[in-house]
């Protein structure tokens, strides 16, 4: 049997992906958590509440694809990989998790949110041999904003090292914040990077960043200025997000110094920013992102992860 179950309960979306290690095919499902108008978040009881509603349909139609049963279900069940990494929503998923390898005897692997990231980027760029090299990864949500150096790991697949991060506020953080200035619905990452797309303002971004850290903080308070003098909505969205570009060019030109020549890896929802991305390909030759769909929350790359570590231990590998 070579399909492998992965689900993930982060604090925005409820998630179940089947891996076929075989074929390499995926059955990606999620349903992202409603959040009610003018609120600019979810609470921890509500997602936990929100997340067990949302999983047994979606498990079930993971069995419905894949009747013959899974070879082991693989769980995200922290933020990331460092001591103390925790959010409760993650629990939904591994109470869901422990129950269906529990019923199949089948084992259980767990792995932090942030990995499924890194490994679904490397799946959907057609790269999951890099899990075997050491590379840099970036990963640029509203929850997390760091370089990281990814190196092969027998147990956990690979480990991950923080090289850089934000002094403060998360990049998605930023841009929820100026898309809230602007009026937009949260997560306002899309409706941003459509509004954006309609400035034919030039760029001027002069982002915070040393050694390799950046700031975002300043970056509201400089858009709160564009509006106050009369700015245009497109170009406010455009400064905030070559401001963001900017910034994340920095922290790459320092990761490369500090750790030579190595593979580049971006994931995270702000990655699949179009104009952010751009900015990134033609800076960086041989960037791998994921795939839109691959960017944002979801399970595949726990799964990804779950089927490779059982299957090293499988062939003894």
């Amino acid at each position: 049997m070579s399909f492998f179950l992965g689900i993930d309960t982060s604090n925005y979306t409820t998630s179940a992906a089947v891996y076929d290690i075989g074929s390499g095919g995926m059955l990606n499902r999620k349903t992202p958590l409603p959040v009610r108008p003018g609120e600019k978040g979810i609470r921890q009881n509500d997602a936990v509440f929100l997340h067990t509603l949302a999983l047994p349909e979606l498990t079930a139609d993971s069995f419905r694809q894949y009747p013959s049963g899974m070879a082991a279900i693989g769980v995200s069940s922290r933020p990331r990989d460092v001591e103390g990494s925790y959010m409760p929503c993650f629990l939904a998923g591994v109470n869901s998790a422990s129950c269906i390898a529990s019923a199949l005897a089948v084992p259980l692997y767990s792995f932090s949110h942030q990995a499924g990231h890194i490994a679904a980027a490397l799946y959907s760029a057609g790269k999951l041999s890099l899990v075997n090299e050491k590379f840099i990864a970036f990963h640029v949500s509203g929850g997390t904003t760091e370089a990281l150096l990814v190196e092969p790991e027998r147990d956990t697949v690979f480990t991950v090292k923080i090289i850089g991060k934000t002094n403060d506020l998360n990049a998605g953080q930023a841009v929820d914040r100026v898309g809230a200035m602007l009026g937009l619905p949260f997560p306002a990452g899309t409706a941003l990077e459509e509004l954006a797309l309609r400035s034919a303002a030039a760029g001027k971004a002069k982002p915070a960043v040393e050694n390799g850290n950046a700031s975002f903080s300043g970056l509201e308070n400089l858009c709160a200025k564009m509006m106050k003098k009369g700015a245009a909505k497109e170009d406010v969205a455009g400064f905030c997000l070559e401001y963001i570009s900017a910034a994340l060019e920095k922290m790459v030109l320092a990761a490369l110094k500090s750790y030579g020549p190595l593979p580049l890896v971006f994931s995270g929802g702000v990655m699949s920013n179009r104009i952010i991305r751009k900015r990134i390909t033609g800076n960086f030759e041989g960037a791998l992102f994921a795939e839109p769909d691959y960017s944002k929350d979801n399970a595949a790359g726990v799964a990804v992860l779950a089927g490779i570590r059982h299957t090293r231990y499988d062939r003894g590998t």
